[in-house]
Order: structure tokens, then sequence, then C-alpha cells
């Protein structure tokens, strides 16, 4: 939740809350539950941070610089946790000020999306992709929902990729990312996983990234048959965000 961040595929992290629970396999070791319990946080318990500012203060500096910057948002967390119902409105808002910053949401909890959008979504904010986690097959209908839903970028995260994902529908999505496991007690990927994975997003021409292999370090591995592979997408059109939410 700072000015800098080791996830290659965003250039800054935002944490209005931290804390979550495990709904899936590829939650089984997630960084998170260990990263909060050296700081001497229950990482099970949904709390309020004082990072509230931070995205206002990017935006400022992006907007002096004439640059666009990319903020993954819930990196402790996820967007759509039903303990933070609470605080999402009052984030959305920060959102619509900040048009200078892409906000990168990725979620398990598909089924809360449509429920838990700004009552003025309408086809997707400009600067808001959305995305879902798919760690194995049994998941894929993440990305069913996904695909429902308006976005400027919709956007599918394969990590931990834990099993081949032949039923992996790409129709209406723009950016895979596919990443092995990293950390103490990774589980393996397989490179036809990701293999498979790459060549059907070229034929769809989804925008292809490919982070890592699984390895006891993230970024240990970040080639795929001997290429580093991290496309971004081009955001759809959407309508302008009202201007009177862009000032500072």
């Amino acid at each position: 939740m700072s000015d800098s961040t080791i996830i290659a595929w965003t250039d800054r992290t935002w944490n209005p809350w931290r804390g979550c629970d495990k709904v899936s396999p590829g939650c089984a070791h997630c960084y998170m539950f260990t990263a909060q319990e050296r700081y001497g946080w229950n990482p099970e318990v949904v709390t309020r941070t004082g990072t509230w500012g931070q995205p206002l203060k990017w935006e400022r500096d992006a907007a002096a610089a004439g640059r666009r910057e990319r903020v993954f948002t819930c990196s402790w967390s996820d967007w759509f946790h039903v303990d933070a119902d609470g605080w999402r409105d009052e984030a959305w808002a920060i959102i619509r000020r900040c048009e200078h910053l892409h906000f990168q949401i990725l979620t398990k909890r598909h089924e809360r999306i449509a429920d838990h959008l700004p009552a003025d979504w309408g086809e997707g904010y400009p600067n808001v992709w959305l995305g879902v986690s798919i760690e194995n097959d049994r998941h894929v209908f993440r990305a069913d929902t996904l695909r429902t839903i308006p976005a400027a970028v919709r956007f599918i995260s394969a990590e931990p990729l834990l099993a081949d994902l032949p039923s992996l529908d790409l129709t209406g999505i723009d950016w895979l990312i596919v990443g092995g496991e990293s950390g103490p007690g990774y589980r393996p990927m397989r490179t036809e996983w990701a293999r498979a994975l790459r060549d059907r997003a070229r034929r769809a021409g989804v925008a292809f990234f490919f982070k890592q292999s699984a390895a006891p370090k993230t970024e240990m591995g970040i080639t795929l048959d001997g290429q580093v592979l991290r496309a971004y997408p081009t955001p759809r059109p959407t309508r302008p965000l009202p201007p009177s939410f862009s000032l500072l």
C-alpha cells in the first residue's frame, strides 16, 4: 500500500482496507496472511487503513507530469469483501477524482461485483479495470460473470495457475495475466498450461502478460519459451468521468 510495488503489472498498490478470508484453492498460500502476521495484525479481520489520501497525491503528481499510472487495489484484501461494504462508496468516490490513475480491481468474489458497483457506473468508469482470479478449471465461471459486466478493461489473473484451463472462454476479455505461485511451499505450474493460454490469447486478440514461473520467490523465471511476454490492454471507450468528480 505504497509508492512502490513488486507486482510487475502495476505501478502502485492501494489498500483502503486490509484483511480477508480464503474462498478457493488459490488462496491457500496467500502472501497477505503471513505478511500481516509479521506486522502483528490479524489477517482475518477486515480493517480500514490510513491510506485514503494516497491516490489523491498520486493523481496530482501524475496530472502534473502528464502521465497515467496503474494502481492495483486491495492487494491485502478484496475490493468486494462483504466486511468492506460500509467503506466502498467512499472508495469509489476517491476513484472518481483520479482521472490520471487506472485502478485495477481484482476479485475472487465475482458474484458480488454487479450489486456493488456505484450507481453511476453505466458502461464503466474509464479509469477502472475489472478482473477476476482463476486458478483452475473449476473456477472459470468467474470469467462468465465478468464478461456480463461493462468495463473499460476486463481482465483475468490466472495466478497462481494451479492447473490447465481448457474451459476458459476469453470472449469479452481484454487482458490475461498468467503466473505460477511463489513463496514457501509453492505449488508447481506446468509450462504447457501457460503456453496453451498464451496461444489462446493470441488467437483471441487478448493482451497476454506472463508474470513468472512457480518459484520460491516472486519474479524468478519471467520468460516463457525464452521470451518476456508483458503486453497491456487498450481500454475500450466509455463516457468521461463527471467533471465535478475530477477536481481535487
